[in-house]
């Protein structure tokens, strides 16, 4: 029993090892932009309803889009570009905690509990990033390439009398 632990072990380190190892030579940080940006600004909303939720979304305008940009990387957390064809921009939209509903079923069925909204986790991101600053992902000859962009402005909050629509 002690020599099977010490296998699974070593076999749990060897794999995260392997990973980090990965990360470090597949994340690397392109130095020339994929396509020409605009101002990006991130904008933080919030529902006027108690429970109607909160978040931030970052706007990434786009002046050539030669390239279809993927996911983003920001303020601790990713999530997949939305292309918005009416304002040729990139949107990517992150919950926050705040304001979300709290109705939590306490039951003995699994199935019942399994309705629960999962809580919002921070994830440790492969970069260091400032929170005026993402990654943005792009694939390029079948390779995912990542693109870093500084000095994102932060806008105004909004303050919605409902939860906002995703248009």
């Amino acid at each position: 029993m002690k020599i099977l632990k010490s296998i699974s072990f070593s076999l749990v380190m060897f794999m995260l090892m392997a990973s980090f190892s990965k990360c470090s030579t597949t994340q690397q940080l392109q130095k020339k932009a994929p396509m020409t940006f605009g101002d990006v600004y991130a904008q933080k909303w919030v529902a006027g309803i108690k429970g109607g939720g909160s978040g931030i979304n970052v706007f990434i305008p786009v002046t050539t889009n030669n390239m279809v940009l993927d996911s983003i990387y920001f303020r601790d957390q990713i999530t997949k570009l939305e292309f918005l064809e009416d304002q040729n921009s990139y949107v990517g939209r992150f919950k926050t905690e705040w304001n979300q509903p709290v109705d939590i079923v306490v039951s003995s069925d699994m199935k019942e509990e399994s309705k629960n909204t999962l809580p919002i986790i921070k994830q440790t991101l492969p970069f260091e990033l400032k929170d005026d600053e993402c990654v943005v992902s792009y694939r390029s000859d079948n390779k995912t390439l990542y693109y870093k962009i500084s000095e994102i402005s932060i806008l105004e909050p909004v303050h919605y009398p409902s939860a906002p629509s995703r248009q």
